[in-house]
């Protein structure tokens, strides 16, 4: 079995330049520890003390947000895509707050998409650099 993850520019740092990585990790555990093995310095961008993945780094499989899979416990199939996406600025408020929300509040019900959207929009820019 083989998957890759994309590896977008603002942890290339970390990485040497590398952005992609081919891997036969069955689930996010061991390819996190894949990629503790292969890039130290990126450890700790991916979990915390605890182990944990960090609350600001999102993990996409095939453009959907692996908490949406099962989380921790999905279990990669042959072939996946998987792009670690660390959070930027931005968040979603819940719809009872919506209405009260500044310019730009996206709705609870509406996160989903909206993190569809820039898991596609992270793989365009992960293959064109």
């Amino acid at each position: 079995m083989s998957i890759t993850v994309q590896i977008p520019t603002a942890l290339r740092r970390l990485t040497d330049g590398v952005g992609k990585v081919d891997c036969a990790a069955a689930n996010l555990g061991e390819l996190f520890t894949v990629l503790d093995q292969k890039f130290p310095q990126l450890k700790p961008h991916l979990r915390d003390e605890a182990g944990e993945i960090r609350r600001f780094l999102n993990v996409y499989v095939n453009e959907e947000d692996i908490r949406f899979l099962g989380g921790t416990t999905y279990a990669f199939q042959d072939g996946d895509e998987i792009l670690l996406v660390p959070s930027i600025a931005g968040g979603c408020v819940d719809d009872e707050r919506r209405a009260s929300a500044p310019v730009g509040g996206v709705a609870f019900s509406e996160c989903r998409t909206t993190r569809r959207k820039i898991a596609a929009a992270a793989k365009v820019v992960a293959s064109t650099t």
